[in-house]
């Protein structure tokens, strides 16, 4: 694949992957609510559903992902549960002193990552931007070595959003050092993954 392509294609997907919306707004609430690793574990999650639907792209695999449409709607319900649970927790949860604050478990990660996975694989908009937007740019027979290429560029770009948007947490982390602000942060995390579920619990 030409390096025009490849560049046309990368700032297509940058202003795709970091333009604001729910995947970003929940990496700042899981970083700002449970730590940087957590926020980074959920955008891995979604750049692996996003891999996802570029190697049905790239194969010709639409027809398998029409026949998948009830497994996807399945991923993206049980995702959209876990978020709204994991917000309905930090609207309860009490305020810990910053000292006592302890970091995520491995579990903590782990269900990051699969809830990333499982929103992103459901959400409506992707087969779309990848089954039918993907070939008017690189071209209806990719193969797996322009698979490949679109892969490196993918990861390059979501390393630049998720840790821009992992950064910016943690930046205003530094500022949340009164109890009465932190607890209205965790309120606010909370109403954006609530928000996110809901919305794709009503996505068509």
């Amino acid at each position: 694949m030409d390096l025009a392509t490849l560049l046309t294609f990368a700032l297509a997907f940058f202003v795709f992957a970091a333009s604001p919306g729910p995947d970003n707004m929940t990496i700042i609430a899981r970083t700002l609510s449970h730590g940087a690793l957590s926020g980074i574990a959920y955008g891995l999650g979604t750049v692996t559903g996003i891999l996802f639907f570029l190697a049905l792209a790239a194969f010709g695999l639409s027809v398998l992902a029409q026949e998948m449409g009830v497994v996807m709607t399945v991923l993206r319900y049980g995702g959209a549960i876990w978020l709204i649970w994991t917000g309905i927790r930090l609207w309860t949860a009490p305020v810990e002193p910053v000292a006592e604050r302890k970091p995520a478990m491995r579990a903590g990660f782990l269900s990051a990552y699969v809830t990333g996975i499982a929103l992103n694989l459901g959400n409506p908009k992707m087969p779309l931007f990848y089954i039918a937007l993907l070939p008017n740019i690189a071209g209806s027979a990719i193969g797996l070595e322009g698979a490949f290429e679109l892969a490196v560029v993918i990861m390059l770009v979501e390393t630049i959003v998720i840790g821009g948007h992992v950064w910016i947490a943690l930046r205003s982390q530094n500022l949340l050092t009164s109890p009465r602000i932190r607890r209205r942060v965790n309120r606010l995390s909370g109403t954006v993954m609530i928000g996110t579920g809901a919305a794709a619990l009503a996505a068509r």
